[in-house]
């Protein structure tokens, strides 16, 4: 069994064996609800995916008319499910945002990120429905099109509408996650469990849905990281997304879905103005959608990573800024592979500087791991303590690891050349014409036959040519 599930051979007793007293007493973590899943196949042997995906849907109540208008309506004679089961599924799966911001039908992955099970199950139900049939129909109408449809037609600014992320009350028994802004229509979860129905949906095979689950959340990393990482995994989420995405075609599913809600609500036709002026809308909120979810790179807050909060009053950044100056750590010394390590690596950097240096802060504004995620430092407001001289005018970007003499993995510097910069651009944090630039900083890296050195200074004026 892949390490990075242990919790699957214990988890199942403890999942099943549970009385569920108060809603905050069920695992929201998804090597549980995969638990749970094998424990449903268990039930009914020999039953395809779609027979158990239709169980889920059902035991979850998932039957609002749109739904039913792309998968039918579920035929439950013979259904038999363990009670603590069915208890389980429908305090897992459905999904809603509470009045204090509490987001519930989301779950924690192994990689570090919250997905929400609903557009997920959706998608893979969707996807071998078409596979069927050899059409691909409701697959992003049930995971992202009727969402985004009611986000990005309210008047709302769009840092309104998107997002935002959150974090989890416990990362090893996870109950209780808090988005950590103003509450919207499309969180951060819910987008990743929308991306992964899509991914899996159009990926749909003759699996066991358990199985399915299981190698693309629980896939463990080897030390080449995920340049030799197989290309269906969730790591690889916002990538194998933008191989899919057809903006354009997105937008017409949009539309279509706010159409089909209409009819199924019995509301009248939009006039050809409201059409014209909601198309409009969707076009525009659909630059800043695929800007922040497919342009920018997975980002773990710093509630996730367990940072201690910034000693004193942070100083605000001046925005556009000029440089972005790139770095490695050389101590922790080794890639970070999992989500866990990388969070470690993190709290030790931040004890380090705030303890032994005497700084506010972790001194840098982003961390790229090599477990296929950017981890906030300072971020793209505070000023940063990185680059002696120059905090003020950049942004201080550091890979995990020593590379005096070799290289971060190819995905790893690819993160932060093209994602992490082409987002700081994108979102006016950076100038269109910035200098992207590596920096020595310590005397173990000093040298300029540095390959990481050599490497990076590559990159200069790598913002011009990105933008033109």
């Amino acid at each position: 069994m892949d390490p990075t599930c242990w919790r699957l051979t214990l988890t199942l007793v403890v999942v099943m064996s549970s009385t569920y007293d108060t809603e905050a007493s069920v695992s929201r973590h998804m090597d549980d609800f995969i638990a749970a899943v094998k424990q449903l196949e268990d039930g009914v042997p020999g039953a395809d995916p779609v027979a158990v995906l239709q169980r889920l849907r059902w035991a979850a109540g998932l039957r609002d008319p749109f739904i039913q208008h792309f998968l039918g309506d579920v035929d439950s004679s013979g259904f038999e499910m363990d009670t603590r089961l069915l208890d389980y599924i429908r305090k897992t799966v459905p999904y809603r945002v509470t009045d204090d911001a509490r987001e519930e039908g989301v779950v924690l992955t192994s990689d570090g990120t919250s997905v929400a099970l609903r557009p997920l199950l959706l998608g893979i139900e969707a996807g071998f429905l078409s596979k069927r049939s050899e059409r691909v129909r409701g697959l992003y109408q049930l995971t992202l099109a009727r969402d985004l449809g009611r986000s990005l037609r309210h008047s709302s600014p769009l840092s309104q509408r998107l997002g935002p992320d959150g974090c989890w009350d416990s990362l090893t028994s996870p109950h209780v996650f808090t988005l950590s802004d103003t509450p919207t229509l499309l969180t951060t979860a819910h987008v990743n469990g929308g991306m992964d129905g899509v991914i899996l949906g159009m990926e749909a095979r003759t699996v066991r849905l358990s199985s399915l689950l299981t190698e693309y959340y629980c896939h463990q990393l080897d030390r080449e990281g995920l340049d030799a990482a197989p290309r269906l995994i969730s790591r690889r989420r916002r990538g194998n997304f933008r191989e899919l995405l057809v903006p354009p075609t997105l937008v017409r599913h949009v539309m279509k879905s706010v159409e089909l809600q209409r009819r199924l609500e019995r509301k009248s036709k939009m006039e050809l103005k409201e059409r014209k002026q909601l198309t409009a809308a969707v076009k525009e909120g659909m630059k800043e959608f695929v800007h922040m979810f497919v342009d920018c790179p997975p980002i773990i807050p710093r509630c996730m990573w367990g940072a201690e909060p910034y000693r004193g009053t942070p100083t605000n950044l001046s925005l556009p800024l000029s440089f972005m100056y790139i770095h490695h750590t050389h101590s922790p010394g080794l890639p970070c592979l999992t989500f866990q390590q990388c969070s470690a690596d993190m709290r030790s950097m931040q004890r380090f500087h705030q303890v032994d240096r005497g700084w506010d802060d972790i001194g840098y504004s982003f961390v790229a791991g090599s477990d296929g995620h950017i981890y906030l430092g300072r971020g793209w407001h505070w000023r940063g303590a990185h680059t002696l001289g120059h905090n003020s005018i950049g942004f201080g970007v550091s890979f995990i690891g020593d590379y005096a003499s070799s290289l971060p993995s190819q995905h790893s510097m690819g993160l932060v050349r093209d994602q992490l910069a082409s987002c700081a651009v994108g979102g006016g944090r950076l100038k269109a014409n910035f200098t992207l630039q590596g920096h020595r900083q310590v005397v173990n890296t000093s040298c300029p036959g540095d390959a990481f050195y050599k490497e990076i200074t590559s990159w200069e004026h790598f913002g011009e040519v990105k933008k033109n």
